[in-house]
């Protein structure tokens, strides 16, 4: 009985959480305009989503801002978790402490605070702005993802490879890197995705006539919600999907037993 309610439980809770996802995907063959009722299976709506310039305009800026952003943020996250590993306990703590605040900080007041920044600096809004107030925000996941996997590091082994005549270059893309890279990617995926999915930071720093997909949804939405946004949205999530299946079956792959020839 006890088993049995569990399972109602848990099928709730995807139920509440993807059944919104699946009725917009459906709604996205839908040949009718209106959400009221079935007009039919088409792709007519996706056809129209690759038609339209401005939102691919939108698409092209996300996916260019996410990669970007995610990129630097990873190089300079990783850096910092060297440096701060050859602290002192209490200033690591300290740090740690500062670079958590972003994450614990609303979205609002640091889009604000990003666009007065800019605005004192002087600088001109556009895909240059959103590019630097992504990166700022995105270090900080990057720093938690890969600062675990720097503590579990052995650092004997570092040492050891400097002993043996290694460069400090050297030691660390043959004996440190390998260790972080698990770390790093996550911390490139969060950073890629917080970017992807960011709206309030991009709409204080972006200025006119630069889009994402986050604030061009919310322009069209004013409007009126159109058909060809449960197109997007479903590509978006198909996706995403994908990704995690791929990212879910590597490592299943490398666990996989191998056959040892004697």
């Amino acid at each position: 009985m006890k088993n049995t309610a569990k399972k109602i439980y848990i099928a709730f809770i995807f139920l509440f959480l993807y059944a919104p996802i699946a009725t917009l995907m459906v709604l996205s063959f839908n040949a009718s305009k209106t959400r009221a009722k079935w007009g039919g299976f088409t792709f007519h709506w996706y056809s129209r989503l690759f038609q339209n310039r401005e939102i691919l305009e939108a698409l092209g800026n996300t996916l260019l801002i996410a990669v970007i952003s995610a990129f630097v943020a990873t190089v300079i996250g990783t850096i910092a978790c060297v440096a701060m590993t050859g602290m002192q306990k209490r200033s690591r703590a300290i740090l740690m402490g500062i670079t958590n605040i972003p994450m614990l900080n609303a979205e609002i007041v640091t889009g604000i605070s990003l666009m007065l920044l800019f605005i004192s600096m002087g600088l001109r809004f556009g895909l240059g702005t959103i590019l630097l107030s992504h990166i700022t925000f995105n270090i900080p996941y990057v720093i938690l993802s890969v600062m675990p996997r720097m503590k579990q590091l052995n650092p004997s082994t570092y040492e050891a490879a400097l002993d043996l005549g290694a460069s400090h270059v050297t030691a660390f893309f043959k004996v440190v890197f390998p260790d972080l890279l698990p770390g790093i990617l996550s911390g490139f995926l969060m950073a890629f995705t917080m970017s992807l999915d960011d709206f309030i930071i991009t709409h204080f720093t972006k200025g006119a006539g630069v889009d994402t997909l986050s604030t061009k949804i919310y322009t069209e939405v004013k409007k009126g919600i159109k058909p060809e946004m449960y197109a997007l949205s479903t590509l978006i999530f198909v996706t995403v999907l994908l990704l995690l299946l791929l990212i879910n079956m590597a490592p299943a792959k490398n666990r996989a037993p191998k056959n040892i020839q004697k």
